[in-house]
Order: structure tokens, then C-alpha cells, then sequence
């Protein structure tokens, strides 16, 4: 199968256009019209609801940051989520058509127990915890979500990974009915996103089945996800249905669409600019000012845990 890049830089929404378009909606905010405009952000956001059980769980307050969350209506109305469109709006929009249940995982590849498990077994052995972590996306904008899951890890060890499982690939799932995104060339479809071992074993990394103490929205990858706060947002895949012990390192679908713009480690780096603009500083969704600009952390700020993973590696290059 030709797998060319099916993106083009043109069709990716640039950071001077969204912080106009963020600029204006404000603008309107103040005026005490953004609540009148038709299809405007401010509206939608306002009008997602959640009707989700809630989940049994507990605080992890040793991984989770500080910082003040963000809303609900932030969290759940602004996302990328390429499935449902390219649009931040798009998945509120358009996810309500996603199914999940019943749900299976396959877990195959260099594994000594693979098999295919429903959501349910999936969840069974696990307690859940909340974490509270940041999400930064390479568009130069960020969050704090308090998300719900397990490690990964921990989810990964009952398939018995063998020694020639050096990576793991994440596969999410391919239905053009349900997801109206996969209907465009935006991307080679499905969405394959991939980790190295030490790093899908890293305690900090979690399979998510919720946020805000109820099941995961469907614009947010219900019913289960990957979070692995050091990186950037498209490391996170959503709705995944197999999960693939590899030798080799996987072909991602940004690192295959855009290889100049998006590696395979996706790791947040203040120093390393994305082609188009630089990372060495960020906006929080939902500040009050929303012209203020913080610094970028390295590793999003979870260096102390994470940086001895990438010693000895060229982090400009290994992006």
C-alpha cells in the first residue's frame, strides 16, 4: 500500500489564523454577542453536556499537577479529534454518532498471550484513578485535564510483551459511517500512533476511560485512550481498537503526513520549533487574558520523571 503524505501545510489551520479567530470570538464575548453568533465557538462550547455514569475512583495526587483544571466545557467542546473534522468544534458536533458498546481491543503482535478482550475485561482488573495532567498541543495551546484511567503498563504486562517487543502501536478505529473525518484524505486512515517500550511502561503513562468522574465523551476518544502528558496532544490516540507489540519501530500517521513537522517521540521541547512557529512559549485555553503567553516546560513539565528516558539522544533530531 502507497502510504504518501495525503497533507498538505495549507490544509492545517495556522497559528496566526486561530489566534485571530480566538481574537475575534473574544472580542464578540465582550461585546455580549458571542452567545448570539451562529456556529460560534463560544456558543457550542456552552451547549456540550455529558450524560455518562459516573466511575468509581481515586485521586493520584503524586502525578497530578497543581494547576487549576479547566472547565468541562473546555475540555470537552475543543479538541482535536481529525475522525470527526478538522475543525476544534467538529468532534462536539459530530462524535454523538460514535458506538461504544460493545468495544473490543485486539493485543497481538510480539506477545506471548495475545487475544481480543472487550471493553469490560479491559476495565475489570484495574481500579481507576484520577490524574491531573497537562495536555499540550503542538499548536502552541494547552489544558489541564483531570483524566481517568490506569498505566498503561500495568494493562500491557497480562499480554506477556517478549523480548523482541520494542515498540507498541496503537491502532484506533476505521469507520467512515461513524467518524464523517476518515470520509477526506486528510490523513491515511486509520490513525496509528506508536510509543517505545520503556516509554508505554512508564507509570505515567494511562489508558483513559474517563474524565470528570464519568466515562470518557466521545469527542474526547471514547471509550479508551491513550495520555502521555510529557508529549504533544497528536501522541494521544483515541478510540483505539488493537494494540501491537513490534519490533520495529511503527509508521505513525503525522510522522508518515508530515515528516518534517510532526516525529515519531513527539516530545514537547521548548527548543525545537515546529516549522511554522515556534514552541518556546504556549496560551492556556481559558485564561483570562488571552493575549498572555506562558513559557514552555520542557517535557511539559514532567522532565524529573521522564528526561532519563531520552539520555544520550539527540532531542533535536529524535523529535
Amino acid at each position: 500500500m502507497n502510504r504518501r503524505p495525503r497533507i498538505r501545510p495549507s490544509e492545517i489551520t495556522t497559528e496566526a489564523a486561530w489566534h485571530s479567530r480566538r481574537s475575534f470570538l473574544a472580542g464578540l464575548a465582550g461585546a455580549g454577542l458571542a452567545a448570539l453568533a451562529p456556529g460560534s465557538r463560544a456558543q457550542e462550547v456552552a451547549t456540550v453536556k455529558l450524560v455518562a455514569p459516573t466511575l468509581q475512583y481515586r485521586r493520584n495526587a503524586r502525578f497530578s499537577t497543581a494547576e487549576k483544571p479547566n472547565s468541562f466545557g473546555e475540555v470537552t467542546g475543543y479538541n482535536n479529534f481529525y475522525e470527526f473534522g478538522t475543525g476544534k468544534e467538529d468532534p462536539a458536533r459530530n462524535a454523538h454518532r460514535l458506538r461504544t458498546r460493545p468495544w473490543f481491543v485486539v493485543v497481538d503482535g510480539e506477545c506471548s498471550k495475545p487475544g481480543r478482550i472487550d471493553l469490560e475485561d479491559v476495565l475489570k482488573p484495574h481500579p481507576l484513578e484520577e490524574r491531573i495532567y497537562r495536555l499540550r498541543c503542538v499548536e502552541a495551546w494547552s489544558m489541564v485535564i483531570p483524566w481517568l484511567g490506569f498505566p498503561l503498563g500495568d494493562f500491557l504486562r497480562r499480554f506477556e510483551p517478549n523480548s523482541r517487543a520494542k515498540f507498541v502501536e496503537f491502532t484506533t478505529l476505521l469507520d467512515p459511517q461513524q467518524m464523517p473525518g476518515q470520509r477526506s484524505n486528510v490523513l491515511d486512515w486509520p490513525y496509528v500512533e506508536g510509543l517505545r517500550m520503556d516509554e508505554a511502561m512508564h507509570p505515567l503513562t494511562l489508558l483513559v476511560v474517563g474524565l470528570y468522574g464519568k466515562t470518557l465523551p466521545n469527542q474526547n476518544g471514547a471509550p479508551l485512550r491513550l495520555v502521555v502528558p510529557w508529549k504533544y496532544g497528536f501522541k494521544s490516540g483515541k478510540s483505539i481498537v488493537r494494540i501491537r507489540f513490534s519490533e520495529k519501530m511503527p509508521r505513525t500517521s503525522w510522522a508518515l503526513s508530515a515528516p518534517r513537522e510532526y516525529g515519531f517521540y513527539a516530545n514537547v521541547n521548548p527548543e525545537v520549533d515546529h516549522p511554522r512557529w515556534s514552541q518556546k512559549s504556549e496560551r492556556r485555553i481559558g485564561s483570562a487574558n488571552f493575549l498572555a503567553r506562558q513559557p514552555t516546560q520542557m517535557f511539559n513539565g514532567y522532565g524529573d520523571e521522564v528526561a532519563g528516558l531520552y539520555r544520550g539522544m539527540d532531542l533535536a533530531r529524535h523529535f
